[in-house]
């Protein structure tokens, strides 16, 4: 299992609108296609925090995502509520937060 964090800026109000846009994406096969195994959506003040689960390495999810017309159709549905944190945002892997710790407790 692969985990990615994107962060980003969301107004606290959006909350609502934001997960009904990913509630239409979720329920199509893009997830699947992409190899999303779950997704998680937390809000922290001005702060959008999205919690993804692939199958399959980021990058690679991303590549395939990105060729698919849908998927620029769900960005652009996202566009009036979501706003990149970095003002220098390229892609989607400058939105990306780096792991610096990680623990996973052992069986007993």
């Amino acid at each position: 299992m692969h985990q990615t964090m994107i962060i980003a800026k969301m107004a606290p109000t959006d909350a609502d609108a934001v997960a009904s846009v990913f509630g239409r994406y979720d329920a199509t096969s893009m997830p699947h296609e992409i190899g999303v195994r779950q997704r998680s959506l937390y809000r922290f003040h001005e702060l959008y925090v999205h919690l993804i689960d692939f199958d399959r390495p980021a990058d690679e999810a991303m590549k395939i995502a990105q060729a698919l017309p849908e998927f620029r159709t769900h960005s652009e549905d996202l566009r009036p509520y979501i706003e990149a944190y970095d003002p220098n945002w390229k892609s989607p892997r400058d939105a990306m937060a780096s792991r610096f710790y990680h623990w996973t407790s052992s069986a007993e």
